[in-house]
């Protein structure tokens, strides 16, 4: 797959940053040509968008990349969320190249697809975004926005030998399992049980190919799912502990601090601030 080449031994450079809502079901993105990158991570509901690659429907998940220069505009009334970034990369010439494992200082991020792990992204956004209204410090905010454009190259690209078809058919099926039951208290004997495999083995089939253990791919997920709640609901953290499939918030706040040396309140505190309508 064609995708866009970003030298990132030093930081890019943020411009802007956001969180949209449309206004109406019919609200329709404006036409224009763009004067750096912009990413596009969309949140909820359907994004129409032209541009001189085609047209794109945006849904949950999915993510558009657009260079400098691009001229696009909504082609279809639009009713959805999507966190967007803008930034500049210094003397750098938009570079189109094949998307996949990069040169040393140096990402290449596929122009449109759909992330691994959205969670993950949104949270890191929320993240700058509380930086850019608390701190106000270009160098930081520069370090956080590559740091996101780093976390979607590595959600998009898979080093290494590529495994047989019906194995990353099962690896495929197991991900989006755990995804859709990860409010739920899954462990790995019941996913075993679930798609007909031994434990032992299928633990390390899901090494293999995702570079950690079935149990912490769960675990992870489970977190970042908690990260996006306390980041992006007003719920509470015993509602969350709740939603995840905890008995007691006790259990969960234990938890979720050791996979992030934060408490849920602390963490919680540290990315209060979301730019919305900031465009």
């Amino acid at each position: 797959m064609i995708g866009w080449r970003l030298q990132v031994d030093k930081p890019l450079t943020l411009n802007m940053t956001g969180k949209f809502v449309s206004p109406s079901p019919d609200w329709m993105h404006m036409s224009r040509e763009l004067a750096d990158y912009e990413l596009i991570v969309q949140t909820w509901g359907t994004l129409y968008l032209a541009d001189e690659a085609g047209r794109h429907a945006l849904q949950e998940g999915d993510f558009l990349l657009m260079p400098p220069g691009t001229g696009h505009y909504g082609y279809r009334g639009s009713d959805c969320s999507f966190y967007w970034l803008h930034f500049a990369a210094p003397e750098q010439t938009p570079c189109r190249a094949e998307s996949g494992k990069a040169d040393p200082g140096c990402i290449v991020i596929p122009s449109a697809g759909t992330l691994g792990n959205a969670d993950k992204i949104v949270v890191m956004m929320k993240q700058l975004q509380d930086s850019v209204r608390n701190y106000q410090d270009q160098t930081l905010n520069n370090y956080l926005a590559t740091g996101i454009l780093c976390e979607l190259y590595h959600q998009t690209c898979r080093s290494g030998s590529k495994p047989k078809l019906k194995q990353l058919q099962l690896y495929n099926d197991i991900v989006d399992y755990i995804r859709w039951h990860r409010f739920e208290p899954l462990k790995v004997t019941q996913i075993a049980a679930r798609f007909g495999y031994n434990a032992k083995y299928l633990s390390h089939l899901f090494a293999e190919i995702a570079g950690v253990t079935l149990k912490q791919f769960m675990m992870q997920q489970k977190m970042e799912a908690a990260s996006y709640l306390l980041t992006d609901t007003n719920q509470t953290v015993k509602q969350i502990a709740m939603q995840l499939g905890y008995s007691d918030s006790q259990h969960f706040m234990k938890a979720f601090k050791q996979a992030t040396n934060l408490t849920p309140t602390h963490f919680r505190n540290a990315a209060a601030s979301r730019l919305l309508y900031y465009v």
